[in-house]
């Protein structure tokens, strides 16, 4: 199998979420701990009142085999004088094995009759949690954190013989490299290992070697799967969606083995319940390409090479209804939906369609909370990531900005502080050093506000006029900034002085609401812009800071800015405002939105961006 997935052994890094220790059933009274992980060094505080600690981390640390991981402890005895010290040495090897032999998401360890608990997700109501005393009235919570206790991953099973294309797929879909969708010995291998990328651990995939002519056990085994995943209660362990792959087969071909009819069956019937069920037509651009070698060159004289593509591509769909989607539908009628698919980068608007099939049929027949975790794992679709961070933050946070009881007696730091961790989150980028989320990120993100809330004001009627034409000028932007040795200078330095209004306490006014608009569309345009640079690779400050910079430099950002203010010129009641300033942050992300389409067309026109190698958030002047 490939190294980059971890089935029943994890080969990833884990994500420790945070640490309770609860002394409550001891006689040892604990004054202070830290968590020890090489040389990082965390104190846990102490829950007033309350004879327990908890540390929360944001970002979460990681934890890899052959760590060192321990926690040091200072306490007394009761009626104890002298203060005494203990180091509990944790085996990463031991909480590796049962964070993948279950599905439980904690490990617990025992010290005589203090109870230690680490969260391995961002489970913030887990057991360890009974113990430790929250007021949720004092504690801004990112909304995404909910929405991962009840579903921390979109769980999928590929179903397709070896050689079809599965592995392909999940790469290109995830954002993920090396993948393992197909087994080194078929049949030794069981469907229920789980594989999790440590390039994007917000999918967990199942695998199934399809079914073999004659073969029963296969299909039970897939069977009985299904059956134990949909009777489970919890979103986070229910099966969310299988992708069933065919290559799309040569004229004559067969296309549905007896075991396949049997499973169509199966689900047509209902006896699978209302679990998604996606058929998919692999390798489309080979289909293409067998089509276009039969043409008859005599009516292809004077058709320019965009003609011929897209005859070829005509003749293509005309035999995958007669070869695939006429013998699927007349089997299992209508309503099993299916998807034609190439990875080939002249295709890549079918993995599109592919996740929106499948967000939607997740989004009917699963948890609210799966279905956004669908657009967040996914590495294809911008479009559907704009529509999470809407959809997050329609649950709380967006939907009262200008009148939030939440947000009041919180500083305005700490109330965009979390509102980026939502969208970053949402994005979901491959970022393992957490670059997104670091103090320099924000505060790039608050001076940019800051400079375009003081700088010049754009024609709101040029503004309307020139709509979506200025995205083609991100190519040509980026183009520019990025050469392969100079550094990327964004123009809101480091140095710069701090925006004094985010220490202001959060209150009703026109220019909070501004504000916190701002910075929602102009980070999620940032992001947007990051995508197009940074596609799925690592990354790095130098992405980054390319991404800020080009969205700075383009009339995007001054338009922005101009909408804002002319919706806010437009209000009179602050506190009646709520509603339409959702509406009116919702309108200026789909104007600005650029779809897979487009995407893949800016791509072509950018030269290669060094954005692999990184540089510092700020340049030093020599």
């Amino acid at each position: 199998m490939a190294n980059s997935l971890h089935a029943s052994t994890v080969s990833c890094p884990l994500h420790i979420y945070g640490i309770a220790v609860d002394f409550s059933n001891s006689k040892t009274n604990v004054e202070s701990a830290e968590v020890r992980m090489g040389k990082l060094h965390s104190p846990i505080e102490h829950e007033a009142g309350k004879r327990s600690l908890r540390r929360t981390f944001s970002p979460p640390m990681e934890l890899s085999h052959g760590d060192t991981f321990s926690l040091h402890m200072r306490y007394k005895k009761w009626l104890g004088m002298k203060t005494k010290h203990k180091d509990i040495i944790f085996n990463p090897e031991d909480i590796f094995r049962v964070y993948s032999g279950s599905d439980r998401q904690e490990y617990n360890k025992f010290h005589k009759k203090i109870r230690i608990v680490v969260d391995l997700s961002e489970n913030t109501t887990t057991e360890a949690e009974q113990f430790v005393s929250s007021d949720k009235s004092l504690e801004l919570r990112p909304t995404t954190s909910e929405i991962f206790r009840k579903c921390p991953r979109f769980r999928i099973l590929v179903i397709g013989k070896t050689g079809v294309g599965k592995s392909s797929l999940i790469n290109h879909t995830f954002g993920v490299e090396k993948t393992i969708a197909s087994h080194d010995k078929p049949g030794e291998a069981s469907i229920d290992h789980k594989f999790i990328s440590p390039q994007n651990d917000r999918f967990v995939l199942h695998d199934s070697k399809g079914f073999e002519p004659g073969e029963k056990d296969n299909l039970k085994i897939v069977r009985d799967f299904i059956d134990r995943r949909r009777n489970m209660s919890a979103p986070e362990h229910q099966l969310h969606a299988v992708w069933l792959c065919f290559e799309i087969p040569r004229a004559g071909g067969r296309l549905l083995e007896t075991g396949t009819e049997e499973f169509l069956t199966l689900k047509s019937s209902g006896t699978l319940g209302n679990i998604p069920v996606v058929v998919v037509f692999t390798k489309y651009d080979m289909l293409i390409d067998r089509v276009e070698r039969t043409l008859d060159e005599t009516s292809l004289n004077g058709l320019s090479n965009e003609a011929i593509k897209e005859l070829a591509k005509k003749k293509a769909d005309a035999e995958l209804q007669d070869i695939c989607i006429g013998p699927l539908e007349k089997f299992a009628g209508p309503d099993i939906p299916h998807v034609k698919i190439s990875t080939g980068e002249d295709h890549k608007e079918t993995l599109t369609h592919l996740i929106q099939i499948t967000e939607k049929c997740v989004g009917q027949h699963s948890a609210p909370e799966a279905a956004v975790m669908t657009s967040i794992a996914q590495r294809v679709h911008p479009g559907l990531k704009i529509q999470a961070s809407i959809e997050v933050g329609k649950r709380r946070y967006w939907k009262a900005l200008a009148s939030s009881t939440t947000f009041m007696n919180r500083t305005t730091w700490d109330c965009l502080y979390v509102l980026h961790t939502d969208i970053v989150r949402v994005w979901n980028f491959y970022d393992p050093h957490h670059y997104l989320h670091s103090q320099e990120f924000r505060e790039m993100m608050v001076k940019m506000v800051d400079k375009l809330e003081v700088g010049p004001t754009a024609d709101p009627t040029k503004t309307i006029a020139i709509g979506l034409s200025m995205v083609g000028t991100i190519a040509g932007i980026v183009s520019a900034l990025a050469g392969p040795a100079a550094p990327i200078v964004v123009p809101i330095a480091a140095s710069a002085v701090f925006a004094v209004w985010v220490h202001d306490v959060y209150q009703i006014s026109h220019a909070v609401l501004q504000r916190f608009m701002s910075y929602i569309i102009h980070l999620t345009l940032v992001l947007q812009t990051l995508y197009l640079v940074s596609e799925s690779q690592e990354l790095t400050r130098r992405a980054i800071k390319l991404a800020v910079a080009a969205y700075l430099a383009s009339p995007m950002s001054g338009e922005v800015h101009t909408w804002i203010q002319d919706y806010d010129r437009q209000l009179t009641i602050l506190d009646r405002a709520d509603r339409d300033t959702l509406d009116k942050i919702i309108e200026i992300m789909q104007i600005y939105s650029i779809d897979a389409a487009q995407m893949s067309k800016l791509r072509a026109q950018i030269p290669p961006v060094d954005s692999v190698s990184d540089e510092p958030w700020e340049i030093e002047k020599s």
